[in-house]
C-alpha cells in the first residue's frame, strides 16, 4: 500500500483533491515504518547482531498497522453474533448529498442511520419477505476503496423471529 502511495498519491491528491483526514492518511501510510518516523536498533542476545527497526504510524487505516488490530476486532464482534440467519447489506448516501457534509455531516449521518433502520424494520416485519422483528448493527463507512468521499452505512441485520 506505501508503494502505491508513494507512486501515485500526489496524482491522486492533485486530481481528487482529497479532504485532510485523507490526505494525513495517505501520509501515514506513506511514512510507515520508515526513517521518517524514526526507530530503534534491536539486538539479539544470541548472535549479537543488530537490526534497525523504524516506527509505525499507528493509524487505523494503515494496513501494516492494524491487521493484527482488525482480526481482533472482528473475531469479537462475530463472538456477539446470535446464532441466527444475518443479512449483509450497504445503504449509500447520493452522491449529490456530499456536498453537505461539511457542515452538516451529522444532520446527514443520522438520516442515513434512520432510513437504514426504517427499511430494514418495514422489509422485515412484512410477511411478503420475512415476517420478523429484526435487530440490526450500522457501521458508518465515509470512504470507499479508492479513498475517495463515499460515506456509507453497513448494517448487519439478523431476522429473529422471537
Amino acid at each position: 500500500m506505501a508503494d502505491i502511495v508513494n507512486l501515485h498519491g500526489g496524482r491522486y491528491a492533485q486530481q481528487y483533491t482529497p479532504v485532510t483526514q485523507i490526505n494525513k492518511t495517505l501520509r501515514a501510510i506513506a511514512l510507515c515504518r520508515t526513517a521518517a518516523l524514526g526507530g530503534h536498533v534491536s539486538k539479539c542476545n544470541g548472535c549479537q547482531k543488530e537490526s534497525i527497526r523504524y516506527n509505525s504510524c499507528r493509524n487505523r487505516h494503515c494496513p501494516k498497522c492494524q491487521a493484527i488490530n482488525r482480526e481482533k476486532w472482528i473475531m469479537a464482534r462475530e463472538a456477539e453474533l446470535l446464532p441466527v440467519p444475518y443479512f449483509h447489506l450497504v445503504f449509500t448516501i447520493p452522491e449529490v448529498f456530499n456536498q453537505l457534509l461539511p457542515k452538516y455531516a451529522q444532520e446527514v449521518y443520522s438520516a442515513l442511520f434512520a432510513a437504514s433502520w426504517q427499511t430494514v424494520n418495514t422489509f422485515a416485519a412484512d410477511e411478503k419477505h420475512l415476517g420478523a422483528k429484526p435487530g440490526m448493527v450500522s457501521i458508518l463507512h465515509t470512504w470507499g476503496q479508492q479513498l475517495w468521499l463515499h460515506p456509507h452505512s453497513l448494517p448487519r441485520t439478523s431476522g429473529c423471529t422471537a
